[in-house]
């Protein structure tokens, strides 16, 4: 089945593939010996297992699992022109790097920006199950300008929510003890965003830093240490809310944080309050979201398919020729929870993807000019992953295999989803990512959101991101681990 960002893995005598995600897209697929075992797009993923040890033998050499992966990349992926011929892995230090350079064709054509990749089966099912993973709990975003590092997010079960961090904070300084703080600054002057990544430590529970930042002009220095939990994907404290403006009426609001399978039941609720409070706009929130299960996008969809018949296409799944078979068409689906706006606003940024755009395009052809795209383009990213397992290495190879189109038969949104949106002539609602400020109706790109709903015209920002003055959009990127966990893979900057 196919994920967005996440996949199934399409075994070949490993282990059954798991639910399609698209954090980045991603599509899993069985092999046909096992076409019975491969669990639906609607399936959850597979319950997170201890990481099993890989038995030291030859089968996971550094060269082995380097073929290996070729083999599979050369049997799934989607641009098998843009494969080289041949090539040594030999001068590859590591399975990612050979990776790397079997994809750079379709790399540098903006096709597959680092897409497929090799990950921990252990560690992508634990955070795609549950939201599991090792971390401190907040999500980071930089100023490489000026130099500054600031927290978007924390997540409510984590350690870094028990110490003291919120929103809006400004971290200042890291070290590894009170006594060896670096100014963020300097770490930008040693290494840019990478030294500040790599200051933060690797994505391993009991990992200790101390961290010094300022909120509400406050400054603090904290020590704190990171922990396995699990991350809510819809905030118990934000992630649904109920406007009631004046002139418009009942709006709903909702921020899904990651495409996980432990979204299904907080999504429902949410959509079955906006349904009981005859709530006929919605907002939509993605600014953060890297996408994750197809699955979990599809019922999203099913959530604002009040209006639309089971006969209506929700999305077009397209594999390489030579995986023609496995091609599929889901339709909009019948859930008791579903409402029938009249008009939608996603909020988005060039962070959110795969998953997320799918809905964003989904939802296209049938809402048009009562559709709005409030903050910055999207990441481009219309393709997705199967996963391939192999067990014995704790290896889930990643491979973009297939794309994805709406109704409408769109799907080339490389360069993000602003140039096919039909309400602002292909441009987005421009709005700012207010730290100092709690997502809610106070912050600017869910006030712009509310007043676009009240027929205000906004200020617009292109595909190039450009404003209507042709001065150049302010933005801001995630810090990124060299080596990202499952949740940096599908929350960048989350650390």
């Amino acid at each position: 089945m196919p994920s967005f960002g996440l996949d199934t893995p399409a075994s070949r005598g490993q282990t059954p593939a798991m639910p399609l995600m698209r954090s980045a897209l991603s599509a899993a697929v069985c092999a046909a010996v096992l076409l019975a075992g491969c669990s639906g797009g609607g399936s959850p993923s597979p319950s997170p297992s201890p990481t099993p040890t890989p038995t030291p033998t030859a089968q996971c050499t550094l060269r082995d699992r380097q073929l290996w992966a070729e083999a599979q990349i050369r049997e799934w992926y989607l641009f098998p022109d843009d494969l080289p011929a041949s090539l040594d892995p030999a001068p590859y230090a590591t399975v990612q790097a050979y990776i790397d350079a079997l994809t750079a064709t379709s790399r540098a054509a903006g096709k597959d920006r680092f897409f497929t990749y090799i990950t921990s089966i252990a560690e992508e099912n634990a955070f795609l199950s549950s939201g599991q993973t090792a971390a401190f709990g907040i999500r980071l975003d930089y100023d490489d300008v000026a130099r500054r590092v600031f927290i978007l997010d924390v997540f409510e079960t984590s350690p870094a929510f028990a110490a003291g961090f919120d929103r809006g904070a400004e971290i200042l300084a890291i070290g590894t003890t009170p006594d060896s703080l670096v100014p963020v600054p300097t770490l930008f002057a040693q290494g840019g965003a990478a030294a500040v990544s790599d200051a933060l430590g690797p994505s391993q529970a009991g990992v200790t830093r101390t961290i010094r930042f300022t909120l509400n002009g406050t400054e603090r220095t904290v020590t704190v240490s990171k922990a396995d939990f699990a991350i809510p994907p819809v905030s118990p404290r934000f992630g649904v809310q109920l406007f009631d403006e004046p002139g418009i009426g009942k709006v709903g609001y909702v921020n899904l944080r990651s495409f996980i399978s432990p979204a299904e039941t907080p999504l429902r609720n949410a959509f079955a309050n906006f349904r009981s409070q005859g709530a006929t706009r919605i907002i939509v929130d993605f600014r953060y979201n890297g996408g994750g299960l197809v699955s979990v996008a599809e019922l999203m969809g099913d959530l604002m398919g009040q209006n639309r018949r089971t006969s209506d296409v929700f999305s077009f799944t397209t594999y390489r020729t030579s995986k023609a078979a496995s091609n599929s068409t889901r339709n909009f689906r019948i859930v008791p929870e579903a409402v029938g706006p009249t008009d939608l606003v996603f909020i988005g940024t060039a962070a959110t993807a795969s998953a997320s755009e799918l809905v964003i395009n989904s939802m296209l052809p049938y809402f048009q000019n009562h559709l709005t795209l409030v903050g910055g383009n999207t990441t481009g990213k219309p393709v997705g992953q199967i996963a391939v397992d192999r067990t014995a290495c704790d290896d889930r190879l990643r491979i973009v295999a297939f794309a994805t189109q709406n109704a409408s038969r769109q799907g080339d949104y490389y360069t993000g989803l602003v140039p096919y949106l039909p309400s602002r002539g292909g441009a987005v609602c421009e709005a700012a990512d207010q730290y100092s400020q709690p997502i809610g109706r106070t912050e600017e790109s869910v006030s712009i959101a509310l007043s676009t709903l009240a027929g205000v015209r906004c200020p617009t920002v292109n595909a190039a991101g450009l404003t209507a003055a042709g001065e150049r959009a302010v933005t801001r990127q995630a810090l990124l681990a060299r080596a990202p966990s499952a949740a940096q893979r599908d929350m960048p900057g989350t650390f």
